[in-house]
């Protein structure tokens, strides 16, 4: 398992893996501190409710979501964000087609595993 990126990353050039019913992700750049994930998610795709060790920060590149975090429900679009600590439970469900990009820290090692 490679334990970081190409310095440059090109979207055309990165296979979309699948994670999930209408949804795919695109793994773009990281280390064994951080990692930039693009999920691109189709209308009425749901990302389960669940949890993991690490930070992350997420940016809405496109499209409308109804993200849960912990106990709060907000709906979010383009241009706006959320953060969501260690060990809390988060999950969203695609309201409008859309791209998220996620930031975590540290890296996602499960994503690598091939």
């Amino acid at each position: 398992m490679k334990t970081r990126s190409e310095v440059f990353q090109i979207g055309a050039e990165i296979p979309w893996e699948p994670a999930g019913d209408g949804i795919r992700r695109q793994i773009m750049g990281y280390d064994g501190q951080l990692m930039l994930v693009k999920v691109h998610f189709d209308k009425g795709a749901v990302g389960t409710i669940h949890e993991h060790y690490h930070s992350q920060v997420t940016y809405v590149e496109s499209g409308r979501f109804e993200l849960t975090i912990g106990d709060e429900v907000r709906v979010i679009g383009p241009g706006d964000g959320y953060y969501v600590e260690p060990d809390l439970r988060h999950g969203c469900v695609c309201l409008e087609e859309g791209v998220l990009l996620d930031i975590f820290s540290p890296h996602r090692a499960e994503f690598l595993k091939k």
